[in-house]
């Protein structure tokens, strides 16, 4: 047996040692499984000590990896230019590093270590899966969102999801040192944003929506008061008056959600100055046109499109979800009246994230219409 296999075979005898351990200490608060690594240690020491000093390290490390870490996972994620892990299955990891899809050498040993991971995952933070609820959402400590799918929906194995946001935003400039905005669109923004007029930042998956969305943010001035809206607090905002609100999904017994929509309800009772949506998806579309027709001006926020107009139809569609009865001519005018200016953002072959279009939103023979007032030039990264 290579030195290598003898190690991983101790540390699998060893994790099992461990193992009520491991359960008792994904639910314990930090002080309890700070006592972990000692007892960790130890085992290694008196079960291993034929092995090097080197060699029990590695052990150890491995061993204290697999009981309360994210198993292989954890030498991914220490990586900071990885920006989201996927799992597919036990035997197949990918990556996204620099805008770039790659697949890892990493693996799981079997299914259940995998299932064993997500259970370390997902327990701290009040959700799991099974047959019953086999997909789940959640926000790690470090402000990762994380998805698991499991059988029979995803059927080639768990599917897990780490989506990583950096912990320093981007500023306006930085965008535009990177190409991701000209001198021309960033004060057509700056003015946008002092003015009070309503923006929605449309893209697909990946384009750097909520990225562009906290930038702009700092155009916001110091004396405002904040709401922020999301599902998973992504929003970094550097002022500071900021009121941040996450909704919150059925617990295990299926109760106790708090939607989005639940949240723009209640921040229009908090006095804002700004109402920022990290996403709007749902029916929480329509509460949000009414509110930007009733005085609440200056608000942000983000939605999934491929364009200024596909922007503006999709907004209405998410508002018709509310089921209120609304005539389709109401949503329409409602609309109209909310959102002043689109700008929509793409993403390049080499993962690069840049504006294509900023739209005005105005209304033509009754109905809500765009018109561009700054185009980017032909030439892309």
């Amino acid at each position: 047996m290579s030195p290598v296999d003898h190690v991983e075979n101790l540390s699998v005898e060893l994790r099992g040692r461990l193992i009520e351990r491991r359960r008792a200490a994904a639910v314990a608060r930090d002080g309890d499984r700070a006592e972990l690594p000692v007892a960790v240690r130890e085992v290694v020491d008196q079960h291993a000590a034929l092995l090097s000093e080197e060699r029990r390290e590695e052990l150890a490390d491995r061993v204290l990896r697999d009981t309360v870490g994210l198993g292989p996972l954890e030498e991914l994620l220490r990586d900071p230019e990885v920006e989201e892990v996927m799992v597919n299955g036990h035997e197949e990891v990918w990556i996204e590093r620099r805008g770039r899809l790659e697949r890892t050498e990493v693996s799981f040993a079997d299914e259940g270590q995998l299932r064993d991971v997500i259970e370390r995952v997902l327990g701290p933070i009040g959700r799991r899966v099974d047959e019953l609820s086999p997909m789940a959402d959640g926000r790690l400590a470090d402000g990762s969102r994380v998805n698991v799918i499991i059988p029979p929906l995803s059927v080639g194995g768990p599917a897990v999801s780490i989506r990583r946001f950096a912990g320093i935003r981007p500023s306006p400039y930085e965008l535009l040192r990177r190409g991701s905005v000209d001198a021309e669109l960033l004060e057509l923004l700056r003015a946008a944003i002092a003015g009070h007029r309503n923006l929605v930042v449309s893209g697909g998956t990946g384009s750097g929506k909520t990225t562009v969305l906290n930038a702009l943010s700092s155009f916001i001035e110091p004396g405002e008061r904040i709401i922020t809206i999301e599902d998973a607090a992504e929003l970094s905002l550097q002022q500071p008056h900021v009121v941040r609100l996450e909704s919150r999904p059925p617990g295990i017994e299926g109760s106790g959600e708090v939607s989005i929509r639940d949240l723009v309800r209640n921040a229009l009772r908090m006095r804002p100055d700004r109402i920022l949506i990290g996403e709007v998806r749902g029916a929480e579309a329509m509460d949000l046109l009414v509110a930007l027709n009733t005085g609440h001006r200056g608000a942000l926020s983000t939605v999934h499109a491929n364009g200024p107009g596909d922007a503006l139809r999709r907004i209405e569609t998410l508002a018709m979800m509310a089921g209120l009865g609304v005539p389709h001519d109401v949503v329409r005018a409602q609309l109209a009246g909310a959102i002043d200016l689109v700008l929509h953002l793409e993403r390049g072959a080499e993962g690069s994230r840049f504006a294509t279009t900023l739209a005005e939103v105005l209304v033509v023979a009754g109905a809500p219409a765009v018109r561009e007032v700054w185009v980017r030039d032909e030439e892309v990264p």
